[in-house]
């Protein structure tokens, strides 16, 4: 509810009888017999305008004139939304009374005409309307929509102004009292325009506070509302039905009709709104709108100015500024121009500072405005040329501020100073008058008195003063013959064609039409108005002008000349147009530079809302005047792609917690793509990266050892990991911990352990995990070793020596005499063992033990994790010691040697050249490189590859075995001659090579036949040796490999050397490829004589998988090896396009671009290296595949392939050191098909006409019939995955005739086929998966003459009557036009005579006789005779009675020169008096006008073609004998600074009584200056002070950069 306090009629009762306080009573009360008032009452209402009252009482007995109560309005302000109607509140108080028995819910009856204060309420729901109160409560609107109120049951008026009796109402702006200034009527109708790509459009947009808002639509469209309040929140409104219903606050009815629909606003709107329209049928809708709109811009009067003068008189201004009322902020100028209605208030000048200036200055403070120096004054330039010759044009001209200085010097100053007078207009309309307009006179009788003949009339050019002129578009001029019939029948044929007209009617036609107009002068010749270049703001139009001459009138025919050559001023080329205000619109800017150079970058602009306003000028306003939507800012870039770039990660943790370490980060080659996005690609690809970028050395804080001495630190033993190979027997050996021994029995053997920090004395020894103690076939030491006297079987095993907590182990093996290893059986006592004559027995065991490993072993033993590697290490030592490739080995069995050497003493051993060392030493590394290759291979060649790999092993060891020998001796035999030593040693190398590389060669290869008797191995492709192993580190700088693994460079590599051995007869060629590219060998990748490919200081473009490629004239064989950087995984990628148009199965590598026909299976390989092993995963367009897809190690089949298979397959790989992925674009093939129809054909029929002839091409082929000449179009109709590019031939070669292509191709357009008499035409529909040929044949029809009709005789009487044969032009039996047929030889034509008889009589006239009279009326006269033509040519004359039968005789007799007869008369000379234009120099006047002969005057135009007397001379006279007088100049003002001046005084004098006289006199000379600057030098030691208060103003205003306030204002001005 409200809250209102109700006032009834008991209150006012007992406010009347209540009144305890009075005022005290005036004068005038008291004379008056009343009392005083009383204070005011309560308010009727809290909200919504209620009333108070206040009584007085009659002290008199008598009656008191007037009224004791009088009312007045408050709580003026409006009521909560929720408070809702007070009249509503009155009637619902009655709603629990009942009313005749039962209970009503009561709702208000408004609006009631006859007694709008009385309480009328309706039952809800029913039609019952009651009377439920006389009156409604004091405070009640009389109506809904009105300010009156009831009040003591009486309706009161209101004003807007809140006040009783008030008659004040609001404009139209909503303003109380107003005058319609602060807003503006709009009003105008939008047309809807159907689009196929535009469902709806903007009516229009209203601004907030808008008022008075109606629209209308007709149509099918429907209209919709967006909102957008201050704030700029948005909202939508359906408009779906009937009704009322607020927005923003603002009520709104809207009114939906099966034909219109209706919408009321009565504002003020709170937000702003744009009106909507939303298509809904085919029919066009139109809307028509009006509202006032608010000027939210608005002129604001400022404060005065600063003074121009510190003292001594100056003057001040006022300006005006504009204010934004939606925003309270000052704005520019340009806003409150948009409003026609804004007028700027004009600026007030005031006198200031009028206080003498003191002396002490010592010069008065002159600004430049006092009495010396006039005020700024508005100046303006000539007016340009009209726009227009006549019918309204518009000239113009600049209009500027300037001020002169005492110099007399002209400067531009800003407006403001000149705006306490009004600005002079810019533009103006010029040459308003009618432009000359044809007019035709009435038309002759026609030629003929029966039948069909011609008529004549005369067409004159008149001006806006109705003078027969020139200067008519000729282009306009209406005809002055036609044809005419005479409805009389004739008695001979009717003619065929139109009679010429004699010469008197043609004549006189001719002449009066052109009198006038043609003269023989040339005269200007002008063309029409072209289409205005704008459609608002001001546009421009432009003409032809050109100089002509007429050189004959019967033929019409014309000359251009030069412009000198006519005499009139050129009329003008260009005028204005369309000089009203555009709407406003956006104009974006230029495109800024793009923030990127490579790659997606965005490139931005401004878009500023703009209005083109009449006067050419651009106004800038605020973004909410526009209505369309805004064009876009931001823009991606048309870049090409980056160059390739390194990603590097960032630095890992240091690798200790302190002292020196390093750090190291990953590098990842990415590229960025035009679309922005980042692509991983081929390190290859990026430049080279230094390790050194890759890896860094860091330090920490030095180490710290808590609780830990120094001397304390942890044991260690230095143990030497290898393995030792008995070949002859010694007496004893000497061993370090660390490594195996395959041992000869009876061998003696030390066993050392080197230990650092721990006593040596402390050392224990084990063996089999059991204690040692020392005994006489073992002795234990106490300086670290032990002795094992003889070996024995019971010796073998492993040692362990143990140093406090670490530990190291040797392990010792015999040597059978058949060169197996033998080992203890478990359970087998010492005693037992050395009972057994032969250990061979036990080694045949262990050697089935061995092959089961090695060729039944598990699959987790086949990759290299063996539960007991120690088998692994007997086996290739049992092949090795079992290898016959050893040089010079022609030797017994190694148990027969022991025999034949057994009393042979050390000494003598060692003096014998025998080929194998002692001992072969090799690194226990490299056997577990062997193992772990054998581990990888398949079962049925693993006897091959353990075969050549322990040839290998063996000439390493050997190799190593020389490289010793040949050290030890050179250190021996210093000066001696060596040859005798080196010779052997040179002879072993050579021909162990030669046996290594045989047998190598042949270890692949078990089916080879060993050369026997000259025969060879038989014919076989290419094989490369797949060794796949670890790649052996020779050094820390240094890597050695063959095929089949992973190579990992770390940052010391100096050397990758990668090995490839193939066989195959003929014998392999060898070449190597990276990355699918031949490699270019140079200094740093060398090609070795072995074929062996060497890397020196590699970096990491040379990561990449290496292929070696074995081929010959059978075939080829090609293995890969990957090269990584840090272990990272790497994609062996391809580059190429592989195209498939015939194979049902495809395979490639990732990377390539696939383009394949469907159906067919597409295999995609991704070969993976990488350590640790890389997981690859699979995508499809960056979507992850499922395993149901068909994967298989690292291969993608996709089967079946169809046009959905297309897309971007990419394969990543993954381990702990980084990831990569590869991709490859699948593209799905379809050879070109022919289609039966081409779309694209009737839209190119509908642009270039529909009479245009059309075929489609097909592969069996087409034909059509065409006109010669004409055009035709030819449809190549086909399908095919990529678009078919479509070639046109004709007759086979390529297209040479005129043509064009539409469609993209698809349709050949033949201009004329004339040009192609034969011949096939056909298009070759082309793409990657096949070619498709249609043709089709053009028959021209022929052009031919035919004469079967005459034409219509050419007289119809007399004796020239004749007829020829009609000349027609057919093709295929239709008349065309005769031109086609002008190649054709035309058949000759014989004439026919024709209507050979005499001719009816007829009325013959002569011309015209001159007139009598020049002017003032004269008469003229011609010759009318009866005339009859015979058939033999003669006119035989005729009665009058004859002729006058057929028709009128014609006029004999005419007036002519009716007009009156003028003069020029002029009056006698004035006084020379005129304005002086020199020395005794002066002008006089006299009148001149035109007069008839009897003196009345008449128009000045009617003697225009009289030479016109002067009305003008110059003449003498003593008047202007004048000059100016100028005195001496005064005494400057100041001796010093910038404000110094001095004055003279100038008068106009006459030269003969030296008196002044009025200065206007001597104005033909230019006034001598009457002040000066003087003393303008600089003053010393002048303080630099401010020495006016309005100083800080003048900052404000910037006019700091003035003369006048910068030195006045020093201080300030300075400090900005």
């Amino acid at each position: 509810m409200e809250g209102c306090l109700w006032t009834t009629a008991g209150t006012l009762l007992l406010a009347s009888l209540v009144l305890s306080s009075r005022t005290a009573r005036s004068e005038e009360d008291r004379d008056s017999l009343w009392d005083a008032w009383g204070s005011w009452s309560e308010c009727s209402r809290t909200c919504g305008g209620g009333a108070s009252y206040s009584l007085r009482r009659c002290l008199s007995s008598k009656t008191c004139e007037g009224r004791n109560i009088r009312y007045r309005t408050c709580s003026n302000v409006d009521c909560p939304p929720e408070a809702g109607d007070f009249r509503a509140q009155q009637c619902s108080a009655h709603n629990d009374v009942k009313y005749q028995g039962q209970f009503y819910e009561w709702l208000p009856v408004s609006n009631d005409l006859d007694n709008p204060c009385s309480l009328k309420c309706q039952a809800k729901g029913t039609t019952l309307v009651v009377e439920l109160a006389p009156k409604v409560l004091d405070g009640t609107r009389c109506y809904t929509e009105s300010l009156d109120m009831c009040i003591s049951g009486l309706c009161q008026i209101v004003g807007c102004d809140h006040q009783l009796g008030s008659a004040v109402k609001e404009d139209n702006c909503g303003v109380c009292n107003g005058d319609g200034t602060t807003c503006r009527l709009v009003r105008g109708q939008y047309k809807s325009q159907l689009s196929a790509n535009k469902l709806d459009d903007t009516v229009v947009a209203i601004p907030y506070g808008s008022r008075q808002i109606r629209l209308m639509l007709k149509g099918p469209d429907h209209l919709y509302l967006e909102t957008k309040t201050l704030q700029g929140v948005k909202s939508e409104n359906s408009l779906s039905s009937t009704g009322s219903f607020l927005m923003e606050n603002s009520s709104i009815s809207f009114q939906k009709l099966p034909d219109k629909e209706i919408l009321r606003i009565p504002g003020p709107l709170t937000a702003d709104f744009t009106i909507k329209i939303r298509y809904a049928g085919a029919a066009d809708s139109s809307v028509q709108f009006i509202f006032y709109q608010p000027i939210v811009h608005r002129w604001r009067e400022t404060d005065f100015f600063p003074c121009s003068a510190s003292c001594g008189g100056g003057y001040q201004l006022t300006s005006a500024e504009c204010f934004d009322l939606r925003s309270s902020r000052v704005v520019a100028d340009q806003y409150c121009h948009y409003y026609p209605e804004n007028i700027k208030p004009k600026p007030k000048l005031q006198e200031c500072n009028l206080d003498p200036c003191p002396a002490s200055d010592g010069y008065k403070q002159i600004m430049p405005y006092d009495l010396y120096h006039p005020l700024p004054r508005w100046e303006s330039t000539p007016w340009t040329a009209c726009s227009s010759s006549c019918g309204g044009g518009i000239q113009s001209r600049s209009v500027s501020c300037v001020e002169e200085d005492i110099q007399g010097h002209i400067s531009p100053v800003e407006e403001w100073k000149c705006m306490y007078t009004p600005k002079m207009p810019v533009v103006q309309p010029c040459n308003i008058f009618d432009c000359p307009k044809w007019l035709a006179q009435e038309w002759s009788p026609c030629t003929v008195t029966c039948g069909q003949g011609l008529r004549y009339r005369v067409v004159l050019c008149i001006d806006h003063r109705g003078m027969h002129t020139g200067g008519c578009t000729p282009k306009t001029k209406p005809h002055i013959k036609e044809e005419c019939i005479v409805p009389t029948p004739c008695y001979k044929p009717k003619e065929k064609l139109p009679v010429e007209a004699k010469l008197p009617w043609y004549k006189q036609a001719q002449e009066l039409e052109e009198g006038a107009v043609v003269s023989e002068e040339p005269s200007w010749e002008i063309g029409k108005w072209s289409t205005c270049s704008l459609t608002c703001g001001v546009g421009l139009q432009t003409r032809d002008v050109f100089c002509s001459h007429l050189l004959s009138r019967e033929t019409n025919e014309t000359i251009i000349l030069a412009d000198e050559l006519c005499y009139k001023p050129k009329p003008s080329l260009v005028q204005a147009c369309n000089r009203f205000d555009c709407p406003p619109s956006w104009y974006p800017t230029e495109w800024q530079e793009c923030s990127q150079t490579c790659g997606s970058g965005v490139q931005k602009r401004d878009t500023l809302c703009k209005q083109h306003l009449a006067d050419g000028s651009l106004l800038e306003l605020p973004e909410t005047f526009c209505s369309t939507p805004r064009p876009v800012t931001q823009q991606v870039c048309k870049n090409e792609d980056c160059p390739t770039e390194w990603l590097l990660s960032d630095w890992t943790q240091c690798s200790v917690s302190c002292g020196e370490g390093t750090q190291s980060r990953n590098a990842i080659c990415r590229k960025m793509l035009k679309t922005g996005h980042f692509v991983i690609i081929n390190s290859s690809l990026c430049p080279p990266l230094p390790f050194s970028s890759l890896t860094r050395p860091c330090a920490l804080g030095t180490c710290t050892r808590y609780n830990r001495p120094v001397h304390k630190q942890s044991p260690h033993i230095m143990a030497i990991k290898k393995v030792y190979i008995q070949t002859r027997k010694q007496k004893k050996l000497h061993f370090v911990v660390g490594g195996y021994a395959y041992l000869l029995p009876k061998t003696s053997v030390n066993l050392r352990c080197p230990t650092r920090r721990f006593r040596k004395s402390m050392i224990t020894w084990e063996k089999d995990d059991k204690r040692l103690i020392s005994s006489a076939h073992i002795t234990i030491t106490p300086y670290g070793y032990i002795k094992i006297n003889r070996l024995k079987p019971s010796d073998t095993g492993t040692y362990t020596c143990t140093a406090g907590p670490v530990q190291e182990h040797f392990v010792i093996k015999l040597i059978g005499s058949n060169k197996i290893i033998a080992r203890q059986p478990a359970g087998i006592r010492e005693e037992e063992t050395m009972r057994k004559p032969s250990l061979n027995e036990a080694l045949r065991t262990e050697e089935k033990h061995i092959n089961g490993i090695l060729y039944n072993g598990s699959k987790a033993e086949n990759r290299g994790h063996l539960v007991d590697p120690s088998r692994w290490y007997d086996y290739i030592v049992s092949r090795l010691m079992q290898y016959r490739g050893w040089p010079g080995e022609n030797l017994e069995s190694w148990e027969a040697q022991e025999s034949t050497e057994r009393n042979i003493s050390s000494e003598e051993d060692q003096s014998r050249e025998y080929s194998l060392p002692f001992t072969l030493i090799t690194e226990q590394k490299r056997l577990d490189d062997i193992i772990s290759n054998l581990s990888q291979q398949p079962e049925e060649l693993k006897d091959v590859y353990a075969e050549q790999l322990v040839a290998q092993l063996a000439h390493e060891v050997f190799k190593s075995h020389l490289e010793h020998q040949e050290s030890v001796i050179r250190a021996s035999r210093k000066g001696a001659d060596s040859t005798s030593v080196e010779h052997p040693v040179h002879r072993h190398v050579s021909g162990f090579t030669s046996s290594l590389r045989t047998s190598s060669a042949e270890a692949f290869l078990p089916t080879s036949v060993e050369p026997v008797n000259g025969l060879h191995r038989p014919h076989q492709k290419p094989a490369i040796l797949r060794k796949i192993s670890a790649a052996q580190q020779l050094s820390a700088s240094e890597v050695v490999t063959h095929l089949g693994q992973t190579v990992v460079l770390a940052s010391g590599t100096l050397s990758v050397l990668l090995h490839c051995e193939a066989v195959g007869n003929p014998k392999p060629t060898i070449s190597w490829a990276k990355n699918g590219e031949e490699v270019k060998y140079n200094d740093r990748m060398l090609l070795q004589p072995d074929d062996s490919l060497q890397i020196l200081a590699p970096v990491e473009a040379d990561v990449g998988f290496y292929a070696c490629n074995a081929s010959n004239a059978l075939g080829s064989d090609s293995v890969s090896i990957a090269v990584t950087l840090a272990g990272k995984p790497l994609i062996k990628a391809s580059r190429a396009t592989v195209i498939n148009t015939e194979s049902p199965a495809v395979t490639v590598d990732i990377g390539s671009t696939v383009k394949t026909i469907q159906r067919a299976n597409v295999t995609i390989s991704c070969q993976v290296a990488g350590v640790p092993e890389a997981e690859v995963t699979w995508f499809k367009n960056k979507v992850k595949l499922s395993f149901a897809h068909h994967l298989h190690d690292g291969l993608l089949l996709i089967p079946n392939v169809s046009l959905s298979d297309q897309g971007l397959y990419s394969c990543k790989a993954a381990n702990l050191r980084g990831e990569v992925t590869e991709s490859s674009q699948l593209l799905v093939l379809e050879p070109p098909r022919p289609l039966p129809y081409l779309k694209d054909l009737t839209a190119v029929l509908s642009s270039v006409g529909t009479s245009t002839r059309s075929v489609l091409t097909s592969p069996s082929g087409t034909n059509m019939t065409v006109s010669p000449g004409s055009s035709a179009l030819i449809g190549c109709a086909v399908d095919g995955h990529p678009t078919p590019n479509i070639t046109w031939l004709y007759s086979g070669k390529p297209f040479s005739l005129r043509h064009r292509l539409l469609a993209a191709g698809q349709v050949l357009q033949i201009l004329n086929v004339s040009d192609a008499p034969d011949g096939e035409f056909s298009c070759l529909a082309q793409n990657e998966a096949g070619l498709l040929t249609q043709k089709t044949s053009l028959s021209i029809q022929e052009y031919q003459w035919s004469v079967d009709k005459l034409m219509a005789c050419s007289a119809s009487c007399g004796h020239k009557g004749i007829q020829l044969p009609q000349l027609r032009c057919l093709l295929d039996g239709a008349e065309v036009n005769i031109s086609y047929c002008k190649e054709k030889p035309k058949p000759a034509l014989q004439p026919i005579a024709c209507n050979r008889r005499d001719c009816p009589s007829r009325w013959m006239v002569t011309s015209w006789s001159p007139c009598t009279q020049s002017c003032g009326g004269g008469i003229q006269i011609r010759r009318v005779t009866c005339q009859r033509l015979t058939v033999k040519g003669n006119s035989v004359p005729m009665s009058n009675e004859a002729c006058a039968q057929a028709s009128k005789r014609p006029v004999d007799t005419q007036n002519c020169n009716r007009q009156p007869c003028v003069e020029w008369f002029a009056s006698s000379w004035g006084q020379c008096n005129g304005p002086c234009i020199g020395p005794r120099l002066a002008v006089q006047h006299r009148q001149v006008f035109c007069q008839t002969k009897d003196g009345t005057s008449v128009s000045s135009d009617q003697c225009s073609s009289l030479p016109r007397p002067l009305s003008t001379q110059n003449c003498w006279t003593d008047l202007c004998g004048v000059h100016w007088r100028v005195s001496l100049w005064t005494v400057c003002t100041a001796t010093c600074g910038n404000y110094g001046f001095q004055s003279r005084r100038v008068d106009c004098v006459h030269i003969r009584t030296n008196k002044p006289v009025m200065e206007h006199h001597c104005s033909w000379r230019p006034r001598p200056a009457n002040w000066q600057r003087c003393n303008i030098t600089p003053c010393e030691n002048v303080e630099c002070r401010d020495t006016t208060r309005y100083c800080e103003k003048v900052k404000q205003l910037k006019l700091c950069q003035l003369t006048q306030f910068k030195s006045r204002c020093c201080g300030t001005c300075g400090k900005a």
